[in-house]
């Protein structure tokens, strides 16, 4: 099936508009239509896959630029029916080559083959992979996806119908380009013909004061640990803002409060990138989604358009010729209907023959009034096959820095848990740090701990 190329219709439509940053709608199809011409002198044809390694480290007064040149080049992808496969560039070389890897080109800055007169698209089509999407790879290798250009409608039309879609929307990306988060605000931008407003990486003195101008974002996509950074540094009721979309991991239902009581409205959000990012939203599925549990270990199971043909299903179950998703997450319908995410089986520590979700006792530990972080996991224990074991950061960073404990102790959090857990999911030994392993995209990378 064919449909309008996404691009060419936003110009069309809304030319003065500003597609990316201050780039108009205009301007962004006339850079893309060169670009488009220079990958087909480069060799580039329809099929051809093409790595964007874009934007390369830059000094912030060329950093617009660069993030901007990333655009053009995904964009001119899709007008010459290429497929783009984003490189994340802060990845090690050894990664980068891997993601790489059998591309027909790999684009590291400016295009600069000449100018070739190859045949453009005006549509696209839907059924044929439009973007290869390395997973984050919080608990293994980063995977290729490869996402249709019907999974990224479909993705965009659902988020639109939870979020609601303002004409003059401004959705605020400080998330990786190279991950389906930050590439979903590119492309959605581009499907609704609104403005994307993009920072290359979160920086808090860069990310605030946009958010607290008259005319700032109306959606900006954030993880846990940046809504956080934001707040910290004072973030109360952003006067245009709509949504904070976060996700990446569980919300912790203290960071949930703090930005209700700072008027942030929060829109807590699971995806993942086989699901072409959104799942849920708000704890519901998206429109064009179906999720249901598991019967034997409450296993996430997500069906419909935005998951990717190619992706790992159950083998027992399709609908309608499509893949249900076996997503590795473990979840629970909450009294009002909403889906709550309580782990990763892969994460599922086994003490005494008891199942703990190390998220379960996160959350418990990120309620405690001196608790900034929490990170869980199982140590091998002769005992009891496995322990429970913390990693806490307290509230005072600062004294963690210096090998402190922010005046927290570990016996008074052990006690806390206890309080309100079952005694097997009580950690039994807690150690301090000033941060938490991450993946470039914010995601708590456990394996590390």
């Amino acid at each position: 099936m064919q449909a309008e190329l996404w691009l060419l219709r936003a110009a069309r439509r809304h030319p003065e508009r500003r597609a990316i940053d201050d780039v108009t709608y205009a301007e962004l199809l006339a850079r893309v239509d060169d670009a488009a011409r220079r990958l087909a002198g480069a060799g580039v044809g329809p099929g051809d896959r093409v790595a964007i390694a874009l934007p390369p480290p830059a000094p912030p007064s060329e950093a617009s630029r660069a993030t901007l040149a990333f655009c053009e080049a995904l964009h001119a992808c899709l007008r010459l029916g290429a497929v783009a496969v984003p490189v994340d560039v802060r990845a090690g070389p050894a990664e980068r080559a891997a993601v790489a890897e059998g591309a027909a080109l790999v684009v590291d800055g400016l295009l600069e083959a000449p100018v070739a007169d190859a045949a453009l698209r005006d549509t696209i089509d839907l059924d044929a992979t439009a973007v290869v999407v390395h997973t984050s790879g919080t608990t293994a290798a980063p995977r290729a996806i490869e996402l249709t250009a019907g999974n990224w409608l479909w993705s965009a039309l659902g988020s639109a119908v939870a979020l609601g879609l303002d004409p003059a929307e401004r959705w605020l990306c400080a998330l990786p380009l190279a991950h389906v988060g930050g590439l979903s605000v590119i492309l959605r931008s581009a499907i609704y013909g609104t403005t994307a407003l993009v920072h290359e990486r979160f920086e808090t003195e860069r990310v605030l004061p946009a958010l607290r101008a008259p005319d700032g974002p109306t959606l900006v996509s954030l993880v846990p640990t940046t809504l956080r950074r934001l707040l910290d540094a004072g973030l109360e009721r952003p006067p245009a803002l709509r949504w904070a979309l976060v996700g990446g991991a569980p919300v912790p239902e203290a960071l949930l409060a703090r930005a209700a009581d700072a008027g942030v409205p929060v829109a807590p959000t699971y995806g993942l990138t086989e699901a072409c990012s959104q799942v849920t939203t708000l704890g519901a599925p998206l429109f064009c989604t179906r999720v249901e549990l598991a019967p034997d270990d409450g296993e996430v199971l997500v069906a419909g358009p935005t998951v990717a043909p190619a992706a790992a299903c159950a083998p027992e179950r399709r609908e309608s010729g499509r893949p249900v998703l076996r997503t590795g997450d473990l979840g629970a319908w909450g009294p009002d209907g909403a889906l709550r995410i309580v782990g990763r089986k892969a994460d599922t520590i086994v003490s005494g023959g008891v199942n703990v979700a190390p998220a379960e006792v996160e959350a418990v530990l990120e309620a405690h009034p001196g608790v900034a972080e929490a990170a869980v996991h199982g140590r091998p224990d002769p005992e009891w096959g496995e322990r429970v074991v913390a990693t806490v950061v307290p509230l005072d960073r600062q004294l963690a820095s210096l090998g402190g404990t922010g005046g927290l102790r570990a016996e008074e959090l052990r006690a806390w848990c206890a309080a309100r857990l079952a005694a097997a999911k009580v950690p039994k030994d807690v150690a301090f740090a000033d941060a938490l392993p991450r993946t470039r995209s914010g995601k708590l990378e456990r394996r590390r701990l």
